[in-house]
């Protein structure tokens, strides 16, 4: 519980928002009208009033009416953990994409709470035997009509940016392509930096900094490159509405090779929220991916619990590696050698039969992919390599050609 409500205070620090008290109540289920009992609203109240509070913000996802009545006995404007991610997204959204999914996502937050919205127009009753719409009902029904249109208007363009995402995810397909997720504030844009040395990817020690997927070319070796696409940051109870409005920049991860699933190793609960992650990438439908669990932050350990954080991740997850994004020699060398190791995976190993003598050829190959071995039989030359459909393509048209095997080492 101390921790959700330290969680919270952040919330509300990204968000601009001055906290100053909180409150708990331990009860079985929440009260299905006012979500705490009412001697409890009661001392909310004066709390409230004591600190001279303005605004009122609860853990858990309120319902419309729920909302309702605890503002008309508090006589304060309340927020629930939905709305205040929603407030944080729309204030830290910067591509005209993530305000069109923000926006999505706050109007269908907003539509079944619209009663609460005009509590100020009130329904007036008369005429003979039946009751008149007063203004607020009125008001309602339009401003119903309105935001069902926008609604299906922003869901036509992101519809537009979905396609477009999946022309740009062709473009990429020959190249082998890893993902960053994570928690949020987890150092996912700190690691992507480290690895590209891109200059220009912001960086802030703050929930939910970076919004807009970001890829960058990561290059492993001589001959080996690869794209890496930061995402943006998941977070417990984030709310339903944003997971879907996004859905079309968290397909990224669906398409790519690798999960680099970034894990804050120098937070307590840090298990929780890999827990967390992994619930969020299974709702997306992210099955049967090939994960690499990087422990970030590990310069914040002391090094005694380091050596038990490597004990740990080694019994949790085989693939695992541990890093600092901010000391470039603590780790980054063995993630890049894991992120070798991976694209080597996913890259096939062919057997090319070539002419003798053919340089040219063999230092195309070499350029285009990693060569494995070079054999000399008496009736060509057989290279083995990791070439992807587009290398092998150009190999072939500069006059290599597929063997079922090499006579040195018999099928492949």
């Amino acid at each position: 519980m101390e921790e959700h409500l330290e969680e919270l205070q952040r919330l509300a620090d990204t968000a601009g928002v001055q906290v100053v008290g909180t409150m708990t109540q331990q009860i079985e289920r929440p009260h299905p009208g006012t979500y705490l009992g009412s001697g409890k609203l009661e001392e909310l109240e004066q709390m409230a009033s004591d600190r001279q509070a303005s605004l009122i913000i609860f853990d858990d996802e309120l319902s419309p009416s729920q909302g309702k009545n605890i503002e008309e006995t508090v006589n304060r404007r309340v927020m629930d953990r939905a709305e205040l991610i929603l407030d944080i997204f729309a204030t830290r959204a910067r591509s005209n994409e993530a305000k069109l999914q923000v926006e999505l996502a706050q109007l269908e937050y907003m539509l079944p709470r619209l009663t609460r919205m005009w509590t100020h127009l009130e329904k007036t009753t008369g005429g003979i035997g039946v009751g008149m719409r007063g203004p607020g009902e009125t008001q309602l029904e339009t401003d119903r009509r309105l935001i069902g249109h926008r609604i299906r208007l922003l869901k036509e363009r992101l519809a537009d940016v979905k396609r477009a995402r999946m022309v740009q995810r062709e473009s990429r397909k020959q190249v082998f392509r890893a993902a960053l997720v994570g928690y949020t504030n987890a150092g996912k844009s700190s690691l992507l930096k480290a690895l590209s040395h891109a200059p220009d990817i912001f960086i802030e020690d703050r929930l939910f900094a970076t919004l807009d997927p970001l890829t960058r070319e990561v290059g492993l070796t001589e001959q080996t490159k690869m794209v890496v696409t930061d995402t943006v940051g998941f977070i417990r109870k984030l709310p339903h509405h944003l997971v879907a409005s996004f859905r079309a920049t968290l397909e990224e991860v669906l398409e790519t090779d690798l999960l680099l699933h970034v894990i804050d190793a120098s937070h307590p609960h840090w298990e929780e929220q890999r827990e967390v992650v992994d619930e969020v990438l299974a709702e997306l439908g992210v099955h049967d991916k090939d994960v690499l669990y990087v422990f970030n932050k590990i310069d914040r350990l002391p090094v005694a619990e380091q050596e038990g954080l490597r004990t740990r991740a080694a019994h949790l997850f085989p693939q695992n590696v541990l890093v600092s994004a901010i000391e470039g020699d603590a780790g980054i060398v063995d993630l890049r050698r894991a992120l070798v190791e991976a694209s080597r995976r996913h890259t096939p190993l062919v057997v090319l039969r070539m002419e003798h003598g053919n340089g040219k050829l063999l230092a195309e190959l070499h350029r285009l992919g990693e060569v494995v071995s070079v054999r000399h039989a008496d009736d060509a030359t057989y290279v083995e390599a990791r070439l992807d459909d587009a290398a092998l393509a150009r190999a072939t048209r500069l006059g290599a050609a597929v063997a079922t095997a090499s006579p040195a080492t018999g099928s492949y």
